[in-house]
């Protein structure tokens, strides 16, 4: 089954790629250098993408960019403009607080499904992607241990069984990563570094009721930490970000 790559499987941005076509497999690379970027802040919100530039870096077609830019749309981690182009999304308080809500009914609503579904074998998956989560957090790697978070959410969602819902989630958690990278605070994610292994405390025991609730208060402590401010509009350095 085809399943969404996760966040965290990305591969790091930063490297030039070979100038060897505009096949679907190089596009997929390009996306991820460019949605890293984002959620790394590499790329900050309201950066404008200019489609020849971006072609130059990276040497495809405006074709291939023009495609790349309205995959990332979809994801609402780039805004489409008639006339202007594309840039990045900057979110803004009231579509903070609507990604938040949406997590808060789909998340939390799977819970107990999940909490029926999870194995022995989940259970240590899970604690591995909290481990590493907390680790880049100790070392400061802040744009990491984002992915991480948003990709064990992600993996909890898909633990459910509901493929569609799933899918929705890890849009989500792809938006709400750009939200926490420009909006949350250095070397927190906004929760308890012990948040994760205590919800899935609840989830190994079998406990649904008990992982809802707590999913609610951790995503809840999550939103309450962003501090939304403002910054001027930036024109990036394509070439620099990018390696190239």
């Amino acid at each position: 089954m085809n399943q969404r790559q996760t966040v965290a499987e990305r591969k790091p941005a930063g490297t030039r790629l070979g100038k060897n076509g505009d096949g679907a497999e190089r596009h997929d690379a390009i996306y991820r250098s460019i949605s890293d970027a984002i959620i790394e802040h590499r790329l900050k919100p309201g950066a404008r993408l200019r489609e020849d530039a971006l072609s130059e870096v990276f040497g495809v077609s405006r074709t291939g960019i023009r495609k790349i830019l309205q995959r990332l749309a979809l994801e609402q981690l780039v805004t489409l403009t008639p006339r202007r182009g594309a840039s990045v999304t900057r979110p803004t308080a009231d579509e903070a607080k609507d990604v938040f809500d949406a997590r808060q009914m789909i998340e939390c609503g799977l819970m107990p499904e999940v909490a029926r579904r999870i194995t022995e074998a989940d259970v240590r998956e899970l604690r591995d992607m909290a481990r590493r989560e907390r680790e880049a957090l100790k070392s400061g790697q802040q744009s990491t241990a984002i992915k991480l978070s948003a990709a064990f959410h992600e993996r909890l969602a898909r633990l459910s069984g509901n493929a569609t819902l799933a899918e929705f989630v890890g849009r989500l958690c792809s938006r709400s990563s750009l939200i926490l990278a420009v909006y949350g605070n250095a070397g927190h994610l906004g929760c308890e570094s012990h948040d994760h292994d205590d919800l899935i405390g609840h989830l190994e025991a079998g406990n649904g009721e008990r992982a809802q609730a707590f999913m609610s208060r951790h995503l809840k402590a999550i939103e309450a930490s962003l501090s939304i401010v403002e910054e001027e509009q930036e024109a990036p350095d394509l070439h620099s970000i990018f390696g190239a």
